[in-house]
């Protein structure tokens, strides 16, 4: 089986019994601190993808588009800018690259993830991070317009890439849960996201693309939002922040996961890296979960505590050694 297939026997129950392991996945890059450090420890100056190969690790490549941000403060600002934030020379850019990836990715030698600015995110890089919040009460109007035009931005990139490439997940950037839950109540969630939510949701069905929200934090209360609003899948489910991946399947058998392997337990040694995989082994052996480190591997991880990682990650994705 290729890399891709692989991950879709693991991530959909698709041709699972005839995959030879499970999926050995970095879905985010390492820090560049970390690889700072890495070099200095023996690791050769490479890109990200030899990194990857060099590693053994199946390859999760990114592809992406997302609108400019210009600071604003209400509603002139954004009329005075509006036109320069969604140009067409970034989906022009994203064609590109869709391009570029396309022949081997149908060889199925990588996977895929589309990555798009979320209704929640994107205001967000507007307005700053306070004045966001306040929007939502002082330019609720404004919200919405903004949320308009980066949906009809979306659809009109998503239609021109799903044209050469279709990718195996996009995931969604919206970041607004942290470690006490959601950033926003479900009643603001339910008016100013939740259509735009909706509609997107109807596109990536129609390409049958798995539509995954990119939020970190204490995720437990925003799960069945996402999933009422056409969500299929979440990641990087943090483990710092209480997120219980076998709780949430549990309560939702039909969770899409990728993530859920605690990153602070990577420099404590190799009883600590296996126990971890041992809290995952069910989940692992089940559809719809695919273990991976649930945020970019921290600069205090050294390349000999991240070799031992690998090793006992090859082992958990051995499926010999998981049954």
């Amino acid at each position: 089986m290729t890399e891709r297939e692989i991950y879709h026997a693991a991530m959909h129950g698709t041709n699972r019994q005839a995959a030879p392991r499970l999926p050995r996945i970095e879905w985010a890059p390492w820090w560049d601190k970390t690889i700072t450090r890495w070099e200095t420890e023996g690791l050769p100056r490479m890109g990200g993808e030899e990194t990857c190969r060099a590693f053994g690790l199946d390859s999760m490549r990114t592809c992406a588009f997302e609108p400019r941000a210009e600071q604003i403060g209400g509603e002139a600002d954004y009329d005075r800018v509006r036109d320069s934030l969604f140009s067409e020379d970034i989906l022009d850019a994203a064609v590109r690259e869709a391009e570029r990836l396309a022949p081997g990715h149908e060889r199925g030698e990588f996977t895929v993830r589309f990555v798009v600015n979320g209704f929640f995110w994107y205001p967000r890089r507007l307005f700053g991070i306070e004045p966001h919040l306040l929007a939502f009460y002082d330019h609720p109007e404004l919200m919405h317009r903004i949320n308009r035009d980066l949906l009809a931005f979306t659809l009109r990139g998503l239609g021109r890439v799903f044209a050469v490439l279709r990718p195996d997940l996009l995931s969604l950037m919206e970041d607004m849960s942290y470690n006490h839950g959601p950033m926003l109540s479900r009643a603001s969630f339910n008016e100013f996201l939740r259509p735009y939510y909706l509609a997107l949701a109807d596109c990536l069905r129609t390409h049958a693309i798995p539509f995954f929200v990119d939020t970190d934090g204490l995720v437990d209360q925003l799960v069945p939002w996402l999933l009422e609003s056409g969500a299929q899948g979440l990641l990087p489910l943090e483990r710092q922040s209480g997120v219980d991946v076998a709780a949430l399947r549990t309560q939702y058998p039909d969770l899409l996961m990728l993530g859920g392997f605690d990153k602070r337990v990577l420099h404590r040694g190799e009883a600590a890296v296996r126990a971890e995989f041992e809290r995952l082994r069910e989940l692992m052996r089940g559809s719809g979960f695919v273990a991976s480190v649930d945020h970019q591997t921290p600069p205090d991880v050294s390349l000999e505590d991240y070799r031992t990682y690998l090793r006992v990650f090859y082992e958990y994705t051995d499926l010999s050694t998981l049954h």
